[in-house]
């Protein structure tokens, strides 16, 4: 990219789409050992738009694991190990 006597550069399309950037969107300029990053900024969200946010992502990810049958203890157990700081008794 070139940089005009303003300071200003075009972000490729590609970019744009990618990081969800449009006309009016807010961007910041972090710099870092490599040079510099462009990073979106993105608008507060309400706490009821977060919980749609959530909801949709929760919607994606149903049925992507199957547990062949197994009970979430003993997933968790296979997942993680046995525990050994339960009292035995």
């Amino acid at each position: 990219m070139r940089v005009t006597t303003k300071g200003q550069v075009t972000i490729p399309k590609e970019i744009r789409d990618r990081l969800g950037i449009e006309p009016g969107s807010e961007v910041d300029f972090v710099a870092d050992q490599e040079g510099a990053r462009i990073v979106p900024i993105r608008p507060a969200q309400t706490p009821e738009e977060r919980a749609q946010q959530f909801k949709q992502w929760l919607d994606r990810v149903a049925g992507t694991i199957d547990l062949d049958g197994m009970t979430t203890d003993e997933y968790m157990e296979w997942l993680r190990g046995p525990r050994d700081d339960l009292d035995p008794r």
